[in-house]
């Protein structure tokens, strides 16, 4: 569902962007999905860092993982109809994908006019993480790390589960591993990348703070 940041959510979308700001980092090009909050979240982060006029990619392939039939359900309601322990699987499990939605349910985002450009194959109807997985590789094959490869430093900002798949295909986690990753709310996760001749390698990743951004006062690039 696209909804928007909450005040608490812009309030830590700025703390965010100061943080990057104060640990000295700087970016060449960013990437956000078609959704407002992921969007808003770059904006603010942006505006802090001085960086508004660097270019950006708006990508559908960014996007929240699909739920199908349970779009717009509160995890309550979920798991009222069926069962707390099904919920967990669909919301953490790397292979289980919920109820699908139909064409005809005007949930379907074949409906959106931001998705009209997209082959009906394209268009999720349900996503488990694997799906989401597929959906999200393409556009780091083809542009993410195309642009590390030319030296840049590249900002994301996007969404829990696509964050989380995009940590376990960077850091080579195993299916059940990923199931325990949590990916906390515009906290900065920053990723050291060496480019080789035909590939990227990046370091394991570390959550910035405010105790990190006073030691990396001086790193200039991430």
């Amino acid at each position: 569902m696209d909804i928007d940041l909450s005040e608490d959510g812009k309030e830590e979308a700025k703390k965010a962007g100061r943080l990057l700001n104060n640990s000295g980092y700087s970016f060449d090009v960013a990437y956000t999905s078609y959704l407002k909050r992921a969007i808003r979240t770059l904006w603010i982060v942006l505006d802090e860092m001085d960086l508004m006029w660097i270019p950006t990619i708006t990508s559908w392939r960014l996007n929240e993982r699909f739920y199908g039939d349970l779009q717009g359900c509160s995890k309550k309601e979920v798991e009222k109809k069926y069962g707390i322990e099904q919920v967990h699987k669909w919301r953490r499990g790397y292979n289980d994908r919920p109820p699908a939605l139909t064409i005809e349910d005007m949930r379907y985002p074949g409906h959106d006019f931001r998705y009209k450009v997209l082959k009906e194959d394209e268009i999720p109807r349900s996503e488990s993480l694997k799906d989401t997985m597929d959906r999200i590789l393409p556009i780091w094959r083809e542009r993410i790390e195309p642009d590390l490869l030319k030296g840049k430093s590249v900002l994301i900002s996007s969404h829990g589960n696509t964050l989380r798949v995009l940590i376990k295909w960077i850091d080579g986690l195993s299916d059940e591993a990923i199931e325990k990753v949590e990916i906390p709310t515009a906290n900065p996760r920053i990723y050291q990348c060496k480019a080789g001749r035909n590939h990227v390698s990046l370091e394991i990743a570390y959550p910035l703070s405010e105790a990190t951004a006073q030691r990396n006062a001086t790193t200039c690039r991430p």
